[in-house]
């Protein structure tokens, strides 16, 4: 016998399947509410208890703090994997085999190409142009130079529509930096790997040789993994929620970019630095602000700790924490702003305030952090998590599409005017 929850409605009493995700996750069925009780619909402002989908990609437990990629737990994929691979994990679903892999970066590559046309659309934005906004219209626009849409049900096509937005995204990345930054385009190095070329093409010079870092190719490689995919998150439900209407992949996306841009979600990590620059032209002093934390009369917010579903720590801020380190230490970087963020840290985790109430770093304290480093612009920040979160998006889409859900629409509870007369003009 199927389990039931049981609803009573002025009296009346309605029976909802219970149905279990293979984690043991528990949720009401509650999609036949509104035909069976004549109009009921649930408010749920945030949709923060509301599941909108079915999905086998991502597992989060904020209680515990886990996190796994298709079962696979995100410090192992971190240690063990490269981005790529865990690209193909998150939208193929199995890890590659040496073959796949192999395959998968050199198509990536052979897609790496842009057509000279984007350029154009990329001249004609001011410098002043913040980045999110550039990078949201020029992955849009690729719809124009892809015109034919993605048949989800032919793997072939499905193939060639992920390589190709995985090998153009990265060059669309490293020309939005070096546009506003007055430098002249890199169309890369197809002999690099993926993060290396990455870098290459942000950061070269035309009358000097680049040179890696591997510490750095590192730290960003981990990153790119930890942002790859966070569950039915605001970007991520914005993607599938477009998708659904049946748009392309690309303008999906781009749609995901838009949303990813607002400081309560991929911004964060700039309102992190944004927040330590403050504090230094203020002096500097992290005991000030520790205390203007504490005080809830106070409307400072502090940034990069915490987390809206974490509520013991953030997994990717202890694997990260470790390369953020290694990268200052690496460099020798002496930056009066890193020096404030180790001390709000420090501080962080030894405030019995903060620990009792689990207020420790987050993510994007720390990958804020590894991007000043590296000399990553500030408002380059959030472009980074997107070119992370990019396999997510991709394999969200997929997986909507695959299952044929059916069109976004949620439901509304009316508070407006009740129905009233047309009052002429002469008469209001």
């Amino acid at each position: 016998m199927t389990d039931t929850a049981t609803i009573e409605i002025d009296n009346k009493k309605y029976e909802f399947p219970i149905v279990k995700g293979t984690e043991n996750e528990v949720a009401i069925d509650i999609s036949k509410l509104r035909a069976s009780t004549g109009g009921v619909i649930t408010l749920d402002s945030g949709y923060k208890n509301t599941g909108s989908c079915e999905s086998a990609i991502t597992f989060l437990d904020g209680e515990k703090g886990v996190l796994r990629y298709r079962g696979y737990s995100i410090e192992e994929l971190a240690e063990k994997a490269d981005f790529l691979e865990v690209a193909y994990l998150l939208i193929f679903g199995e890890l590659p085999t040496k073959e796949q892999n192999d395959k998968f970066h050199d198509d990536i590559k052979a897609e790496s190409a842009v057509d000279e046309d984007i350029k154009k659309i990329l001249d004609a934005f001011p410098k002043a142009a913040h980045p999110m906004g550039v990078i949201s219209s020029l992955t849009s626009a690729l719809t124009a130079f892809n015109p034919s849409s993605v048949n989800v049900d032919s793997e072939e096509d499905m193939y060639k529509s992920v390589v190709r937005i995985l090998g153009k995204m990265p060059v669309l990345v490293a020309w939005t930096m070096r546009k506003k930054q007055g430098q002249p385009l890199d169309y890369g190095d197809n002999s690099l790997g993926y993060v290396e070329n990455l870098l290459k093409m942000m950061f070269s010079r035309p009358n000097s040789c680049y040179v890696q870092n591997p510490v750095l190719v590192d730290a960003l490689d981990k990153l790119l993994i930890l942002h790859a995919d966070h569950e039915q998150n605001c970007s991520t439900s914005t993607v599938r929620i477009t998708g659904s209407s049946h748009a392309g992949l690309f303008a999906s996306l781009s749609a995901g970019i838009s949303a990813l841009w607002g400081p309560l979600h991929g911004g964060a990590n700039q309102a992190v630095l944004e927040m330590l620059e403050a504090i230094q032209e203020d002096g500097g002093d992290t005991k000030k602000y520790m205390a203007k934390a504490k005080d809830k009369s106070d409307p400072f917010r502090l940034m990069g700790f915490g987390h809206r579903v974490y509520k013991n720590f953030d997994p990717r801020a202890k694997i990260i924490k470790k390369a953020a380190d290694q990268v200052l230490h690496d460099l020798g970087v002496e930056d009066p702003i890193l020096e404030i963020a180790k001390g709000l840290e420090k501080e962080a985790l030894e405030d019995q305030y903060f620990v009792d109430r689990k207020l420790y770093p987050n993510v994007d304290f720390y990958s804020g952090i590894i991007y000043r480093a590296m000399g990553i612009p500030i408002e380059m920040f959030t472009v980074m998590f997107a070119i992370g979160r990019l396999p997510g998006w991709i394999a969200q889409w997929r997986e909507m599409r695959l299952r044929k859900e059916p069109i976004g629409r949620p439901r509304q509870l009316y508070i407006g005017e009740t129905s009233r007369d047309f009052i002429p003009i002469n008469k209001r």
